[in-house]
């Protein structure tokens, strides 16, 4: 009886908990009604373009004909993922994402971060305003301008780079059409681009830093370099962690657009990435199932890489999106 009288007073005091977390919670919805029903028509975007065409994975697992439709479609399991495992594709698309997405990490993560610092040390305004636009304006180029420019500057014959080589005697190289060095003018070419925009996040979180700081810094006689290792570098990792996780997410989403206007028939075996294959497999070859397999393939293991880095980064600097 005891017990019975013991549980049944529980159940009570735990209805009643939540009964006051629900009406908590009510009042709260309430209160924020207005902003909650300006985020409705992104939640139905959301919807409509993330969560809905998840369904068409399904073709991955199918042989798909468009004539029968999804649901008609004959069962086939992992038959497209063995055939992409044991294609002569695999090894080259695996590799050349996994060089340019671990090279694009390389050099264009910490170079933002030394940007920052760079023009935060910069006192004069007139100047640093100058900087910070001149780096701020390559990343509002398109795409399609940017390969443009590229492929123009680099030209062997009539390029700017070989113009200026050719005063000094220096025979400029074919650079787009060896297949060893796409992955430098693609990843080089990215960092002026977007080197100068990636390091906004890191002035903000630079300029949120307390300047008593630096005071105590400059009274214990610190120098700028000093200042740097000591103050900014630590207050700036938890940032950094955060976008790097972030970035090693997408560790083999390679830049469709790039690579495939950059893309020739000389480059190939160096140019060749799992978005360019996709792409040719879909929508040139019309494989449909197989580039779905492919393409959900890619996007199971950069969730495993996002959270196997979040995992690390949690447990080295305790800093983690989860």
């Amino acid at each position: 009886m005891y017990n019975k009288a013991l549980t049944k007073g529980f159940t009570h005091n735990h209805v009643i908990l939540n009964e006051r977390k629900m009406t908590k919670i009510m009042k709260q919805v309430k209160k924020s009604g207005p902003l909650y029903l300006l985020l409705i028509p992104s939640i139905i975007l959301l919807i409509c373009f993330s969560y809905l065409p998840m369904y068409g994975l399904v073709i991955a697992f199918k042989d798909y004909s468009p004539s029968l439709g999804i649901l008609e479609s004959q069962w086939v399991g992992f038959k497209h993922f063995i055939q992409y495992f044991n294609s002569y594709q695999f090894d080259i698309t695996i590799k050349n994402t996994l060089a340019i997405s671990l090279y694009s990490i390389l050099v264009g993560f910490p170079l933002p971060i030394a940007l920052a610092i760079l023009c935060n040390q910069i006192r004069v305004g007139t100047f640093k305003k100058v900087f910070q636009v001149t780096t701020y304006l390559p990343h509002f180029i398109s795409t399609m301008v940017m390969c443009g420019m590229i492929l123009l500057f680099l030209s062997p014959s009539t390029g700017l780079v070989a113009n200026v080589l050719g005063l000094i005697g220096i025979d400029m190289p074919n650079l787009l059409s060896n297949a060893s060095l796409f992955s430098s003018v693609y990843v080089w070419s990215d960092v002026w681009q977007h080197v100068g925009w990636d390091s906004i996040i890191y002035l903000a979180a630079l300029s949120a830093i307390n300047p008593t700081y630096y005071e105590a810094a400059t009274v214990d006689g610190a120098s700028k370099l000093q200042k740097i290792i000591h103050i900014d570098l630590p207050l700036l990792l938890p940032t950094a962690m955060i976008l790097l996780i972030l970035r090693a997410g997408s560790l083999l989403n390679v830049g469709f657009e790039k690579v495939l206007l950059l893309q020739n028939q000389l480059n190939l075996t160096g140019s060749e990435v799992i978005s360019t294959y996709v792409y040719k497999i879909g929508l040139q070859n019309f494989q449909y199932s197989l580039s779905t397999a492919i393409g959900l393939f890619n996007t199971v293991v950069n969730i495993i890489i996002l959270l196997l880095v979040n995992w690390m980064s949690k447990k080295l600097t305790n800093t983690s999106l989860i």
